[in-house]
């Protein structure tokens, strides 16, 4: 039997290898576009060279073509500007921020100092009024941003545990209520407080606190009864011994904490809406 001729094989590489070489071109450039998106650290690279070169030889010896190549250096380019570019817009950011901040802290700081000066001016003009009207040693000025206080000793207008005015206390107050009638815009508050001295059970009142309250509402219904102010305008409060300003230890830091103090808030204060 003739043996059979054997087919000669086709001329050139096999059609698989194309295939491959295209496989592995396409990986390649992935991976290279892997490589130029992430942070290039160049020790790695150059580990990451030396094992290619080492274990598949794609790579001729010594050859950095991949490192300085235009893609990689391209990439490396645009990540770097942009980097740039993202920290610019964040330092812009930060700088307009703290602009802003410091902007609405000078303007808060303005508005504060505005406050202050008319509490200031006011107290000014009540002082003068207070000692044209001998009123000096019964009545204490002080004041803040948000108002102008009157401090009367409680002794000089009650007796003691009881709430009503004393003969020698209503005159003092008509006077202090003239005086007050230039701030009819403004609102105006009376509080009372006592010491912390435990009131007697024989006592009208249950409390400090209550009897804080109704020596505050005697002077606001004397105002209110002798003077133009509007009532609406005029509120009061008792504090009993909740806020002392001497200490109670003492018989002079009891009679400095009984007192009624009368507070005529600044415009930026008075709201009356």
């Amino acid at each position: 039997m003739a043996k059979r001729k054997q087919e000669e094989a086709p001329k050139g590489s096999p059609a698989w290898m194309s295939t491959f070489s295209d496989l592995m071109n396409l990986l390649l450039c992935f991976f290279v576009l892997l490589f130029s998106m992430s942070t290039v650290d160049a020790d790695k690279f150059q580990q990451v060279i030396a094992s290619l070169q080492s274990s598949i030889s794609i790579l001729p010896a010594g050859g950095s073509s991949i490192g300085e190549g235009e893609m990689i250096s391209a990439g490396v380019r645009q990540l770097e500007f942009m980097d740039s570019y993202y920290n610019e817009i964040a330092n812009s950011a930060a700088e307009n921020s703290d602009e802003q901040t410091d902007g609405k802290n000078s303007v808060q700081e303005a508005y504060e100092q505005q406050e202050l000066s008319e509490s200031e001016q006011m107290a000014e003009q009540i002082q003068k009024a207070i000692d044209a009207a001998s009123l000096s040693d019964q009545v204490d000025v002080d004041f803040n941003a948000e108002y102008v206080q009157l401090n009367m000793s409680g002794a000089i207008l009650f007796e003691s545990g009881k709430a009503d005015l004393t003969a020698s206390a209503k005159p003092i107050v008509d006077k202090i209520g003239k005086i007050l009638e230039k701030y009819s815009k403004n609102i105006i508050e009376i509080e009372g407080h006592t010491d912390n001295v435990p009131i007697s059970s024989r006592a009208h009142y249950e409390s400090n606190e209550v009897l804080s309250v109704y020596r505050a509402l005697a002077v606001t219904e004397r105002l209110r009864e002798k003077t133009s102010l509007k009532p609406s305008h005029i509120k009061f409060a008792g504090r009993g011994d909740y806020v002392p300003v001497a200490d109670n230890s003492t018989a002079e830091g009891r009679a400095r904490n009984r007192r009624v103090e009368i507070k005529v808030y600044n415009s930026y204060n008075s709201d009356l809406d």
